[in-house]
């Protein structure tokens, strides 16, 4: 014992530093992409066109800026460029880095066994900074998320640890990389448990390392860059119950919006893919199209966290607020769905921000005694817009709170977000994402006794087979005539009252079969078993397959709930599982479906 004990302390302890390396490594990882992003920002918009969007009141340039006039003809040439390099890299060295990263981690979670090449972060870092700093609309999550990822992947196949353990440790990179970059540890954690599924389901496995590289990471990005929130927001408290109905209405905008954006993307993404050019050449031109939107307002390049916080201060109009929500629509699916790199929690946030605001501004001038404070319901926009897009309400309410330091608000985000995420869930911004833990092929076999525990033998009483009777007294000579003109393989024995007493099988007499002289001195009865194994409507199925291979039987008789002794039919262990196998399969097509 005490050698299993030392054994699995020594086991946990190892995997505890690992956890510990890939926050580390995330962390720095966040800190370069980081400084990429600012040394792009600085060089290609600020030097070369003279733009300079605002950002964030938590986040401090490293860079100052320039003098350079604003040239806002450049902001055609810069996307389209930066489009151009972005898929050139891409395409050369790791195709799979293009698009938005969470999906390609969430897809070799399922069906990668946690396996991502290691080039895949390097490359997905370079070509993310060249898009998102040329002025490239897209987040910072899906480059970060493949970065921490990526290194868990690698570290576990260097180990040579399982596939399962491999994927808790890729899932573990994801939350220490988004949680670090967003300043938002505890939501990095929950968003690596629950953006894999489509359904409001979380990988238990993935919880708690996910939350030690998060917090690791987080500390080692805040090192350099600050501890704090991402966002400056002013304390917003729910007084008002009033407040609830304009909240329902705003999530009924979100949800509609969400569609609006998630159609867009796919639709554009389904283009370019269609499209007869080179594969490099496309986000050249997604990001042509994307210029020719900033040039009329660049609000919608980049980042937009600029956007974001100005919302939050209430200094945006409200013209200005729906140009920068359906702007950055298109922008998003012009830089990352034509084959860019970039994330899609970035633009997601600063568009529901934006919608959130506007329904706010609306509020505030028709109620101005419920709704007083507009620039709350920037902070519901931005988590019930994501939770809409991304099946991922209960981190995104958290996330959100981190990044605005906006605590008063967790009862209407919830509300906001729960509304968004039922309304929603026809649609989803990670393709990759599968209906549950059932359904994903990562617990492919494990979850066969879980399906058949939620089943019960009434469940399927049209698959309970009538079955003929004998007699206990009936002769051997009697049965073999009835034996001849049946194709049953078990035969039940019931007494003159027609209870149930006793059962065999056609391999039970096998040894009588022909022997002479004995059967008309042989009964049934002295034949069949009384040690009986039945079931009943109450049994689950587990627990009838438990029944099945006790004695390897093939056939179980079915009695009446309240009266053991009445025989109500056969029920066979390949119908069990035939229906085991349908009900897998309707959940396999159901979640392709969605």
């Amino acid at each position: 014992m005490e050698f299993f004990l030392s054994t699995n302390v020594r086991r946990s302890t190892k995997f505890f530093l690992y956890l510990i390396s890939i926050g580390i490594i995330a962390g720095l990882g966040s800190i370069i992409f980081q400084f990429f992003c600012d040394a792009g920002m600085h060089y290609l918009l600020d030097m070369l066109a003279g733009y300079r969007p605002g950002g964030p009141k938590g986040e401090i340039s490293i860079f100052h800026h320039t003098s350079v006039p604003f040239k806002r003809w450049m902001l055609l040439i810069l996307p389209t460029l930066g489009g151009i390099v972005s898929g050139f890299i891409v395409y050369t060295f790791a195709p799979e880095a293009e698009g938005h990263g969470t999906d390609a981690a969430i897809e070799a979670y399922h069906k990668k066994g946690g396996l991502i090449r290691p080039q895949v972060p390097i490359v997905k870092t370079i070509a993310s900074a060249i898009t998102l700093t040329s002025g490239g609309s897209g987040g910072r999550e899906g480059p970060i998320a493949q970065i921490g990822a990526g290194f868990g992947s690698y570290l576990a196949t260097k180990l040579k640890l399982s596939p399962n353990e491999r994927r808790i440790m890729m899932a573990a990179g994801i939350g220490a990389g988004v949680g670090s970059i967003f300043r938002a540890p505890l939501a990095g954690a929950l968003f690596a448990a629950e953006v894999l599924y489509k359904d409001p389901d979380f990988e238990p496995d993935v919880l708690i390392p996910a939350g030690i590289s998060s917090i690791v990471a987080y500390c080692v990005f805040c090192m350099v860059f600050g501890f704090g929130s991402l966002f400056e927001s002013s304390p917003y408290f729910f007084k008002n119950p009033l407040e609830l109905g304009p909240y329902v209405l705003l999530a009924l905008i979100l949800s509609g919006m969400s569609f609006l954006y998630v159609k867009t993307f796919y639709a554009t993404h389904d283009f370019f893919k269609e499209l007869n050019l080179p594969n490099w050449l496309k986000p050249g031109i997604g990001g042509f199209l994307t210029g020719i939107i900033g040039f009329f307002l660049p609000e919608t390049l980049s980042f937009g966290y600029g956007v974001l916080q100005n919302a939050l201060f209430n200094k945006l109009s409200l013209y200005m607020l729906i140009g920068v929500a359906f702007g950055k629509i298109l922008t998003t699916s012009f830089s990352i769905a034509s084959g860019g790199s970039g994330g899609v929690y970035g633009p997601s946030i600063v568009i529901g921000g934006c919608l959130g605001g506007a329904v706010g501004i609306l509020f505030n001038h028709f109620m101005p005694e419920i709704i007083v404070s507009p620039q709350a319901m920037v902070i519901l926009g931005m988590a019930g817009f994501f939770s809409a897009v991304s099946n991922a309400p209960i981190s995104t309410i958290i996330f959100v709170s981190e990044m605005t330091n906006s605590y008063e608000l967790l009862l209407p985000s919830f509300l906001v977000c729960l509304l968004c995420y039922n309304f929603s869930k026809s649609w989803t911004i990670y393709r990759e994402q599968v209906k549950n833990r059932t359904a994903s092929p990562a617990h492919a076999g494990e979850f066969f006794f879980d399906i058949l525990k939620s089943y019960y033998v009434r469940d399927i009483k049209n698959l309970i087979r009538p079955v003929d009777t004998v007699p206990e007294n009936m002769t051997f000579a009697e049965f073999k005539k009835f034996f001849a003109n049946t194709n049953q393989q078990y035969f039940p024995v019931v007494n003159k009252y027609g209870e149930l007493v006793g059962i065999f099988s056609n391999t039970d007499f096998r040894s009588i079969l022909f022997t002479e002289g004995i059967e008309h001195l042989i009964i049934v009865k002295d034949i069949a078993t009384t040690d009986i194994i039945t079931t009943n409507f109450k049994d689950d199925l587990h627990t009838v397959m438990k029944k099945f291979t006790q004695k390897n039987l093939d056939s179980l008789p079915v009695v009446d709930t309240k009266n053991s002794k009445q025989l109500l039919g056969m029920l066979r262990r390949r119908e069990v599982i035939a229906f085991y196998n349908q009900k897998v399969e309707e959940i396999t097509r159901s979640s392709s479906k969605e």
